[in-house]
């Protein structure tokens, strides 16, 4: 009896797949589309401890694509126990029309232990522009060819239960901060991108209990239920309003108390069970949500730096952060087959080596009480590190213990010239404000659309090529950039002075004459025709124009 005993354990060994089995597969999709989302319900038998660590088990979706790729797509864990029927899902998103071929492949403790038959799908063309990929300095393009170039605002977070701002705390906690809210009032401005985090008060995924945050629900569960419910959620939403997301991913619930495996911040970096989590933690992410057009890059940690000099008498060792980062966007790019974007950010102490990261696709840093400097940043950091470079964050005063009303017209103002000064940058991306409830409550927020109108003349002429000019103005301190667009040149003009001023701009002259002229100005959104302009064959020059104290203008050449 022993020997039989024996004998049939050591069979499950050498056989597992009699114990993991892909039972049923099945497309939900009826009429898959391209840049559209198709569903997969995946039926089978496996045992597990858990679900959602791949160490464990996984589902892989195989797919050959109408041109020959083959793409590699993580499966989700959905609802079932271990040793009995569970469903599992797939989201995939295809970016070529034609005939797909997918199977399907379950793994058992890091061994592939059944294959299911292949499946052939066949999807239709659609009028989406697919998932947004790096194209130069300043712009993106969509998987159609349409350029991009991001502009909104930082949404950390949805309304908290208790905020801990000194002045606004009531204000900040009205719950009409939510995402409808929020979002819908970006894209009526004119937004089409926004930043927002996952931590502990915002999209829990990883978080049991004490979110500071009414929306969610204690839940024993690997990853909270509710947390993953508005997740599902805030994606459909931005995505039925074209607007793209820098999604913060952050570090997860990673301390021990919290379920995690890392004694502190530092242990985090270096612990392999931590590393092994985070992997995990991905692959969850995009398996579930990778597959909408509406991520645009996945951020890795906000203001890695401020972790690093937590304990300024023993900072991080910066070895282990940039390992870290480099480990974890080659995972990204080796699960992800839509080739979506991934970063990180510093509030405004460098790392060592976080820059040159080949898997980050775009450096960032947040400039708070230094807006005048983004031009410079931008290109600066751009020319030493050849790749594009974001404001992530960025406002007239970081200290939410302070009044804002105190310097309201500082802020607003701030807020106005970040905007203008990263149109005219070579960001793909525009500098993003922070303190989204109190430029909501001035009405600050609705400013974007005066810029979104001058960015998408821009795209328009010069169907995403920019190229910066040199112009030259006559007044000392007048903040003045020009871009060319197509057969368009855009000056912007901001005269920081609280006086009128009289001014004479230069520039080379590329366009040949005749020259059509008209002035947009920036805070009453009018547009009037130009005057003064002589030309020659080297140069255009606007002669006399009268601008007004602490105001500005975007002059719009073209040929006639």
């Amino acid at each position: 009896m022993r020997k039989i005993i024996l004998i049939v354990t050591a069979f499950f060994f050498v056989c597992p797949s009699l114990y993991a089995q892909i039972s049923n597969v099945r497309l939900e999709t009826r009429k898959p589309a391209l840049y559209e989302k198709t569903n997969w319900d995946i039926s089978l038998i496996s045992t597990w401890s858990n679900p959602y660590l791949q160490e464990d088990v996984a589902l892989n979706m195989m797919i050959i694509t109408p041109s020959g790729k083959h793409l590699f797509l993580p499966c989700y864990y959905a609802s079932g126990k271990s040793g009995e029927p569970s469903q599992w899902r797939a989201r995939f998103t295809p970016q070529e029309t034609g005939e797909y071929e997918a199977h399907f492949e379950l793994i058992k403790s890091g061994k592939k232990a059944d294959i299911s038959k292949s499946n052939n799908f066949f999807v239709k063309s659609s009028d989406r522009n697919g998932f947004l990929h790096p194209d130069n300095n300043w712009v993106y393009r969509f998987d159609n060819g349409k350029p991009f170039r991001g502009i909104g605002e930082n949404i950390g977070w949805e309304s908290r239960t208790h905020d801990d701002s000194k002045y606004f705390k009531t204000f900040n906690e009205n719950r009409k901060f939510n995402y409808y809210y929020l979002l819908t009032g970006l894209k009526n401005h004119g937004g089409n991108f926004f930043r927002t985090w996952i931590c502990r008060w915002n999209l829990p995924i990883d978080w049991h209990n004490h979110f500071n945050n009414y929306r969610y629900t204690p839940s024993n569960d690997y990853y909270n239920p509710s947390a993953v419910d508005r997740m599902d959620w805030m994606i459909y939403l931005a995505d039925s309003l074209h607007l793209h997301i820098m999604l913060t991913l952050g570090p997860d619930a990673y301390l021990i108390k919290d379920g995690g495996f890392a004694t502190s911040a530092a242990d985090f970096f270096v612990n392999l069970k931590s590393i092994a989590r985070y992997k995990n933690r991905l692959r969850y992410i995009i398996a579930r949500w990778g597959y909408s057009p509406a991520i645009a890059a996945y951020e890795l940690f906000n203001e890695v730096d401020n972790v690093m000099y937590s304990d300024p008498q023993h900072p991080i060792s910066a070895t282990s952060i940039v390992k870290w980062h480099q480990e974890m966007s080659a995972y990204i790019k080796k699960i992800d087959p839509y080739g979506q974007m991934v970063t990180t950010s510093i509030s405004y102490r460098d790392i060592p080596g976080l820059n040159s990261i080949s898997g980050i696709g775009f450096n960032q840093k947040h400039l708070y009480k230094n807006t005048k400097s983004i031009p410079g940043t931008i290109v600066q950091y751009e020319n030493e590190y050849h790749k594009p470079y974001v404001i992530g964050e960025f406002a007239y005063e970081w200290d939410w213990s302070k009044d804002f009303n105190l310097f309201k017209k500082g802020m607003v103002s701030d807020y106005k010239r970040g905007l203008w000064y990263g149109l005219f940058s070579p960001t793909p991306i525009l500098p993003m404000s922070w303190w989204w409830e109190y430029f909501d409550s001035l009405g600050t927020d609705t400013y974007i659309a005066r810029v979104r109108t001058i960015l998408n003349q821009m795209l328009a002429a010069g169907k995403g090529s920019f190229k910066s000019l040199n112009v030259k103005t006559s007044v000392k301190d007048m903040q003045i950039f020009g871009v060319q667009c197509g057969n368009k040149d855009f000056i912007y003009c901001y005269n920081p002075d609280s006086m009128e001023r009289t001014v004479d701009i230069t520039l080379e002259n590329t366009l040949t004459s005749p020259i059509y002229s008209e002035v947009y100005h920036c805070d009453q959104g009018e547009y009037r025709k130009g005057n003064n302009i002589i030309t020659s064959n080297k140069e255009i020059s606007i002669t006399n124009f009268r601008l007004k104290g602490n105001s500005d203008v975007v002059f719009i050449l073209s040929r006639k």
